[in-house]
Formats: structure tokens, C-alpha cells, sequence
């Protein structure tokens, strides 16, 4: 790039209509944690940014810095998740770890584990094997334990089952190649369900519309 511009890898966790034909993103950076930037002409149907920048969309991000915002110039995509676009479930429980990420994300902090929590947990989302209840909660904790809120203590909470308190620290310690692999049984999961409902209650001062949404939704299957 010419001079002042710089790439970051990332993804566009929120985007938003700015003036007539512009894009308003906020981007998770690797490294430079969370920016909001412009990309001019990004709605109009012919730009090269208008896929680019929605919800999901991963890959490099030419930028420019200015005084209170980036300015994105171009991009090169490498993972859209089409999946989730014809899954309204899916696309759901995606929109809502975008929001919650956006919650713990922070500016000019490199923000590379919180990037490849994103990734890992909307692959996830698109394989059919793996709950989507189960992504969400291991998604929950893992993102506040990146955020030194979740109580690490919880594995020796002895009014949890066993089973219950392995699953927690199988989702505050495992590797994210494998956060989802692990198994319970239904009353066990009803057990993790229960418990980190009171701790994300608890310690979030925030209500998630994403969540909202995604409870309606869950609702009325």
C-alpha cells in the first residue's frame, strides 16, 4: 500500500448504512483489536467493498488511519460463511457472539485469540454434528475467561456433577482446535445452561439484542 496505509487481518463483526452509498464497519483486528471504519461507495452495487463488508466476512483489510476512524480502501476475503446466510439459526447464534465479542473487544489491543475464537465458533456453527446450544455456552465461557471474568473456581464447585464441573474446565482450558469436543448428557448440559446463565447475568452489565432475538427465535421452533 502507499504510503499510510496499512493491512490488517480481520473480520467485520457489525455493519451499518453511512450517508448515501458509504458503509459504516466495526472490525476486529488482530492487530490493532477493535476499529470502526468507512468504506465509500461499499453500497452501491458494483463496488469491489460491498461483499466485503457484512457481517462475517474474513480475510485483509487495507485501511487508512484518520483522525477518528479508518477509511477501508479494499480487501481480500477468504472466508464469507455462506453457511450461515441460509441458516436464520445459525446466522443468529453468529450475530450474537458478534455482539458479545464486541462487548470484551477493545481498541489498539491485538486482539489475535479473540479473532480465532470468532473463526473457530462460526465454523462450528456450519457443521451440523455439533449442537449449536453447545458452541453458544462453550463460546460464552471461553470468551469470558479471555476477558478475566469467568470464576475459574467453578471446577470445584461442589453443587455441580462432576461431569458438570469437567465440561467447564474442558471449556476454560482446551485448546480452541477442540473447545467443542466434549460430550454431556442432556440433564448435565441443562446443568451448564442454568449456572452460566447466572454468571453471564451476573458479571455482563449489557443486554444483548442479538440474544434476544435468538431467544425469540428458539422459542418458536
Amino acid at each position: 500500500m502507499s504510503e499510510g496505509g496499512v493491512k490488517l487481518q480481520g473480520m467485520v463483526m457489525k455493519a451499518s448504512p453511512a450517508g448515501e452509498y458509504d458503509r459504516r464497519v466495526t472490525l476486529l483486528t488482530k492487530e490493532r483489536g477493535k476499529i470502526t471504519a468507512f468504506a465509500r461507495g461499499a453500497r452501491r452495487m458494483q463496488s469491489a467493498l460491498s461483499a466485503a463488508t457484512v457481517p462475517f466476512a474474513m480475510g485483509t483489510f487495507h485501511v487508512y488511519e484518520g483522525r477518528s476512524a479508518y477509511t477501508c480502501v479494499a480487501a481480500e476475503i477468504r472466508e464469507y460463511f455462506e453457511k450461515l446466510k441460509t441458516d436464520y439459526i445459525g446466522a443468529c447464534y453468529g450475530s450474537y457472539f458478534m455482539e458479545f465479542a464486541d462487548y470484551y473487544a477493545q481498541e489498539n489491543m491485538e486482539a489475535a485469540d479473540l479473532l480465532n475464537l470468532l473463526y473457530v465458533s462460526l465454523l462450528a456453527l456450519e457443521k451440523e454434528a455439533i449442537p449449536d446450544e453447545r458452541i453458544r455456552y462453550a463460546f460464552e465461557v471461553r470468551l469470558m475467561t479471555m476477558g478475566g471474568e469467568f470464576p475459574a473456581d467453578i471446577t470445584q464447585d461442589g453443587s455441580l456433577q462432576l461431569p458438570a464441573r469437567q465440561a467447564f474446565y474442558h471449556m476454560i482450558t482446551a485448546p480452541l482446535g477442540k473447545l467443542f469436543s466434549f460430550a454431556v448428557t442432556e440433564p448435565v448440559m441443562q446443568e451448564i445452561i442454568t449456572r452460566q446463565d447466572q454468571i453471564r447475568t451476573r458479571l455482563v452489565d449489557r443486554n444483548f439484542r442479538s440474544l434476544d432475538v435468538l431467544s425469540s427465535m428458539l422459542a418458536g421452533v
